[in-house]
Order: C-alpha cells, then sequence, then structure tokens
C-alpha cells in the first residue's frame, strides 16, 4: 500500500511549508498554491528529498475551478486523500479602519479564508466517506489552520478577524458531522507567526514581544504550528475531535 496523503493547502511558503515538512517523513504530499510550479520547484525537490512523494497543485481555494482541480490532482496523482490542512489564507492587502473597509476586499478574504476551505472541505470529506466504507482502520483526518484573530479583535483589519472566526465554525460543523464516520477534524490557531504574511509588520510584533505580551517571548514559526499539525494526524491526541490547539506563546493566556 502506498503511503498516506496529505493535502495541504497555501503550502508552498510559510506556515503550510513548515507543516508539509512536518509530514513529509510520513506522508506522501499535495502541495497547492497559486504560483506556477517552476516557481515552487525548488521547495518541491526539498520536499522529495525528505522522502515524499510530491505532487503540485495548483489552485486558487476560492474559486470553484481551483477547488476542483486541487481535489482532481490528488486524484491522478495518487488515488487516495488521507488528511487535509486548510491553511491556505490572505491578510488585508492594507490595514484600513473598521468604518472606512471596502466590499470587495472583505469579499476576498472571505473567499480564500472561510467559504474556499469550507467547500473544499466538503468536496474532501465526501471522498474521505468513501475511503472509510472501505477501509474502518484508515487514519483520516482534516485540520483547519485559523489564528488568534478568530478570538480576538483588531478593528483595522475586521473582515480577517470575521473570516477567521467564521472558518473556526467551520471546523466545529464538520467536526460534528464526519463524527459518524470516524473522521476527526481538529482547528489550530497559530499566534504572532514569522511568515511572508507578517513580514511588513515585523517592528510592531517586534516591539510587541519585547513588551511582554507573550508569556514565550519570541516569535512563532512554521515549525512550530507543523509540529503540532503532526502530531494531530498521528492521532497522538485522541478523543479529541473538535479541539481547538492554540498555539500564541501564552498571548491569550487572561492574567493580572
Amino acid at each position: 500500500m502506498s503511503r498516506p496523503v496529505a493535502l495541504i493547502t497555501g503550502s508552498s511558503r510559510g506556515i503550510g511549508l513548515g507543516i508539509a515538512r512536518a509530514l513529509s517523513a510520513t506522508h506522501d504530499l499535495v502541495i497547492n498554491g497559486v504560483r506556477d510550479e517552476p516557481e515552487v520547484a525548488e521547495v518541491l525537490e526539498e520536499l522529495k528529498a525528505a522522502g515524499a512523494e510530491v505532487a503540485y497543485a495548483q489552485g486558487d481555494v476560492s474559486s470553484a475551478e481551483g477547488r476542483a482541480g486541487i481535489l482532481a490532482k490528488t486524484r491522478d496523482a495518487f488515488g487516495r486523500l488521507d488528511v487535509l490542512v486548510n491553511n491556505a489564507g490572505v491578510a488585508p492587502k492594507k490595514r484600513h479602519d473598521l468604518l472606512e473597509a471596502d466590499a470587495e476586499e472583505l469579499d476576498w478574504m472571505i473567499g480564500v479564508n472561510c467559504t474556499g476551505p469550507h467547500l473544499l472541505t466538503q468536496g474532501a470529506a465526501s471522498w474521505m466517506i468513501e475511503e472509510r466504507a472501505e477501509d474502518a482502520e484508515r487514519a483520516l483526518s482534516i485540520i483547519f489552520v485559523t489564528s488568534i484573530s478568530a478570538e480576538s479583535a483588531t478593528p483595522n483589519r475586521g473582515g480577517y478577524c470575521m473570516a477567521k472566526a467564521a472558518s473556526s465554525m467551520s471546523a466545529r460543523l464538520f467536526a460534528v458531522r464526519l463524527a459518524e464516520h470516524s473522521i476527526p477534524v481538529y482547528e489550530v490557531r497559530p499566534g504572532i507567526i514569522a511568515t511572508d504574511m507578517t513580514a511588513p509588520v515585523k517592528e510592531k510584533y517586534d516591539d510587541f514581544i519585547a513588551d511582554g505580551n507573550l508569556l514565550d517571548a519570541r516569535w512563532g514559526t512554521p515549525e512550530d504550528i507543523g509540529k503540532s499539525v503532526a502530531a494531530l494526524v498521528r492521532g497522538d491526541l485522541p478523543y479529541a475531535t473538535g479541539a481547538v490547539i492554540t498555539q500564541d506563546g501564552g498571548l491569550g493566556l487572561p492574567r493580572l
């Protein structure tokens, strides 16, 4: 039997790549991104060198065509799907006051961060249900990578917060719906993670961390998130479908 297969959206860089690296020793991988394949060739070769068979599925999760193409590529390359990690996401192009945010950017962020992952999960889950009927022992799982912004309100990027909160609920809904098929669904909520997305506000968060706002006073890394996802995929946290794993260095812990 071939190795289990993990489809990770938005995985050619950032948190998604950290997750792919963590799973490469145990899973074959479908890497997803919107860039052309030659632009991510170095990443694909790195993951292959780590022991994984790797396919690249170019596609935008916010479009029906993109989602269909991603799943079709997974079927064509491997003929199976054991793990879906909904990681693809976008931040606002510019931080706006809540009273000035525009509808076009809101629709874009909700499409990529919420609607797209929800509908991709719909298709992937239907496939996994078929696989479960064929093999009751198969280790299947779905993970939503959201953000502490699902709970923490930031008015100058309200659309992002709204989209991540909705994606958090999507994870809960699928945890309930798929329980009868023994397909656990988890949510991982990263805090301040060093990626391309946070690079433009690095100075702000450097100061924020230096001011003592985190208990673990450092930037989080994609590798931190990758380790948690790998543990969930391995089944190291049993009896916990629907769980929310918060990795924010203690930022959200109430203190006096």
